[in-house]
């Protein structure tokens, strides 16, 4: 077993994302909305129009990202690793953080005012179902876990594919992210209907895409650092221009809009956000570090449980630098972003540190900072 450096990098930088996507919303959400996004958008003037899509817009390939490493790391099985025992290693390692933190997320804020106890009640019934109102980050929890389950039953064909088959299922995937444009045109194509939702590259649609993708860039991509520097850089910036244009255009300040509307092309399975993080994680993967600062590893190692309590934190720090300092947009939304992340780091870290309380950021009993391996 080999450590993957880059991965490490990428794994903070993903999640420091998140957090820059989520201070961000705060200065487009519709009067009344809480720490992210709702239905519907609203942009207060010209700054707060052209920040929030650069800061917004390029984050946006945060949660591919972090699928992409899951899937660097997990596909295909290793040899004699059955179903069962992947199901019950991923399940302790992401299940019971998750739990607590959906517990916490549906009664801690009563403390504050933010919610009423009735909310909370409501919250704690609907936890088999979906997550607490307060915590809408955790929708990605959803899909990760659904990859977690698809793993086992695509592992095999991955063991065997050969690299012209798996770009042949990378170019439907790619094909399948130019649905959301298409379907601002038509209404219904390749066999919608409204009765059927399920068009014709369903099946080579949403996460899973990134996760072959990711297996592709591992076994079969054998390109130079000089290569994987140009190309990944193109498609960054090509993939940057068009995310952060796609918001652009639409913000229009002043005017109420329709959230899913104008953040078409921040969706994650759009064919702009495939480029932007096929892009990024091209130029990581350039890192031919062996070994990581501590700091580095030990910041990758934390990252979950940072995701899992970000909003806690959020909250504070946009009412001390957004509300109280009135700092301007170009500057509030990064230090927001920043002083949340050093927030969550330092929580996650004295909570590590307490005997017993590991699991609570995602670390398993022999936890140390030398996870994030691959077999060789």
């Amino acid at each position: 077993m080999k450590r993957v450096v880059f991965l490490d990098y990428v794994r903070i930088v993903a999640c420091f994302l998140v957090m820059l996507v989520h201070a961000s919303e705060n200065f487009y959400g519709a009067p009344g909305a809480t720490d992210m996004a709702g239905p519907q958008s609203f942009l207060a003037n010209e700054t707060d129009r052209l920040w929030v899509s650069v800061y917004d817009g390029i984050s946006r390939m945060s949660v591919p990202l972090f699928m992409i490493v899951s899937a660097f790391l997990l596909v295909p099985l290793r040899e004699g690793q059955t179903a069962s025992m992947f199901y019950r290693r991923r399940a302790a390692r992401i299940l019971p953080a998750f739990i607590f933190f959906m517990i916490l997320y549906s009664t801690v804020p009563q403390l504050w005012g933010q919610i009423e106890l009735e909310d909370s009640l409501t919250d704690l019934s609907r936890l088999p179902l979906n997550f607490p109102t307060l915590a809408g980050h955790l929708w990605f929890m959803y899909p990760l876990i659904s990859l977690y389950l698809f793993i086992p039953v695509i592992s095999p064909w991955l063991a065997k594919a050969s690299a012209r088959e798996e770009r042949f299922f990378i170019m439907l995937f790619a094909v399948s992210t130019c649905m959301p444009y298409l379907n601002r045109f038509f209404d219904e194509i390749w066999g919608q209907c409204f009765w059927n939702e399920f068009h014709a590259l369903w099946y080579f649609s949403g996460y899973l895409g990134y996760l072959v993708l990711a297996h592709y860039i591992r076994k079969h991509l054998d390109w130079s650092v000089k290569k994987r520097m140009t190309v990944g850089l193109s498609l960054f910036v090509a993939g940057a221009v068009w995310t952060i244009l796609s918001f652009y255009v639409q913000a229009v300040p002043g005017v109420l809009h329709v959230t899913p509307v104008l953040e078409i092309g921040w969706s994650f399975c759009t064919i702009n956000c495939l480029l932007l993080t096929a892009g990024a994680f091209l130029l990581f993967t350039c890192i031919q570090k062996t070994t990581a600062p501590r700091l580095v590893t030990e910041l990758s190692n934390l990252s979950y449980g940072m995701y899992l309590m970000h909003i806690f934190w959020l909250g504070l720090w946009v009412g001390v630098l957004k509300d109280d300092m009135a700092l301007h947009t170009a500057v509030a939304i990064p230090a927001i972003a920043a002083c949340t992340f050093l927030s969550c780091w330092l929580t996650a870290k004295i909570i590590a540190l307490i005997p017993g309380c590991h699991w609570m950021v995602g670390l398993s009993r022999r936890a140390t900072y030398t996870r994030n391996v691959v077999s060789t």
